[in-house]
């Protein structure tokens, strides 16, 4: 077959582009149902965005080691700017600042700082010297790198995409090699404070939706509301589903966003307990090939960034797929690649594209007579 596909093609990395598509035509599908059987608004977007966002993924796989090095520290001082940006004209909506209005979309800033955390952590952990990991070094500096933007993104607020970001830099920090101990200290702390962080650090909706989370029946038709009727969607699929287009919680608009934060449920209503083993599968093929990109990479940068990248995809896909049935508390992050939107395609392609890049320096990489 080597010989009859050309290389170009046959280079690309199939194992994860394969799973990638199924998700992106299985959500088209369910976002046309979501849309009560038409592809506007959502379907048609979802694949216009998804095939502007695999072109620039496949540009920037293309992207030398050093010039990524380079420009990991302007790109994250630029996220920055524009999380200061939202602060001063950003626009509202739900009762949130989270967006800039660029004319031709809404950005919202706080979704691209994570892979601008993960790429700039990553470059200054290749930078230090081994021997200043497990000094307090490797910690103050990257802790401001990723408190300075959690920070601004819990003003807007946001918790979820806050914690998203927090997730991503620890998960760097981890393979970076910093000690354990650090960690479970870290985990202690956060235990100890945790009531005190509830109490006087999250806005009152973020508090009841932590109540809704413990007890959703104790208001099924107030806060508890999205819950419940998520779990009725989920539990009245049965196995193989009601048919494409025949959700009822969804088209009779009892499902709360069937087209965002609860597309899952909208999917799993019509295709059953089959349709989510396809979307699981198919995230944990992605997920898989991002794992071995890291295990393939021979620098301490691409490693950490593979890492990094690969991180920030498994927390929007786990806590997505918990809110969804009642296994966390509703913080209002979209499934990648099935959910409509565009700031989020974009940050989970960008991610996809970092992977690639990393893939390819991989491929490029000289021989140095190991076993690979």
């Amino acid at each position: 077959m080597s010989g009859i596909v050309p290389a170009p093609i046959a280079r690309q990395p199939w194992q994860m582009l394969f799973p990638l598509f199924t998700l992106i035509g299985f959500g088209a599908l369910v976002l046309f149902s979501a849309a009560a059987g038409s592809w506007d608004p959502y379907a048609s977007s979802h694949l216009l965005r998804f095939g502007v966002f695999l072109v620039m993924a496949f540009v920037l796989s293309l992207f030398p080691r050093d010039f990524i090095q380079f420009m990991a520290l302007p790109v994250y001082v630029v996220v920055l700017l524009m999380l200061l940006a939202v602060e001063a004209i950003g626009f509202v909506g739900g009762g949130s600042q989270r967006w800039l209005n660029l004319g031709f979309m809404q950005l919202q800033p706080s979704e691209l700082m994570k892979p601008a955390v993960v790429l700039i952590l990553a470059r200054y952990y290749a930078s230090l010297p081994v021997g200043m990991i497990p000094t307090w070094s490797a910690l103050i500096a990257p802790g401001a790198m990723i408190l300075t933007p959690v920070a601004l993104v819990l003003l807007q607020p946001d918790l979820g995409t806050s914690l998203a970001i927090v997730f991503g830099g620890a998960m760097v920090m981890f393979a970076a090699g910093l000690p354990l101990r650090w960690f479970v200290g870290a985990a202690a702390a956060g235990a100890v404070l945790a009531p005190v962080a509830f109490f006087f650090g999250l806005q009152p909706y973020q508090q009841k939706r932590v109540f809704t989370f413990l007890d959703p029946e104790s208001d099924p038709l107030g806060d508890g509301y999205h819950i419940t009727q998520s779990k009725i969607a989920i539990g009245s699929g049965g196995f193989s589903g009601k048919g494409f287009n025949e959700g009822s919680q969804s088209h009779l608009n009892y499902l709360p966003e069937p087209h965002t934060d609860f597309i899952f449920a909208t999917m799993a209503e019509e295709w059953g307990f089959i349709g989510g083993l396809v979307v699981l599968g198919a995230f944990a093929m992605i997920l898989r090939w991002g794992l071995a990109v890291a295990r393939a990479s021979t620098d301490r940068f691409g490693k950490l960034v593979a890492l990094g990248l690969t991180a920030t995809i498994f927390f929007y896909v786990a806590i997505n797929l918990m809110m969804v049935m009642g296994l966390a508390p509703v913080v209002g992050i979209p499934l990648p690649f099935m959910s409509h939107g565009g700031s989020s395609m974009l940050t989970n392609m960008l991610c996809i594209g970092g992977l690639m890049m990393v893939n390819r320096w991989n491929q490029t990489a000289p021989r140095t007579g190991l076993i690979r």
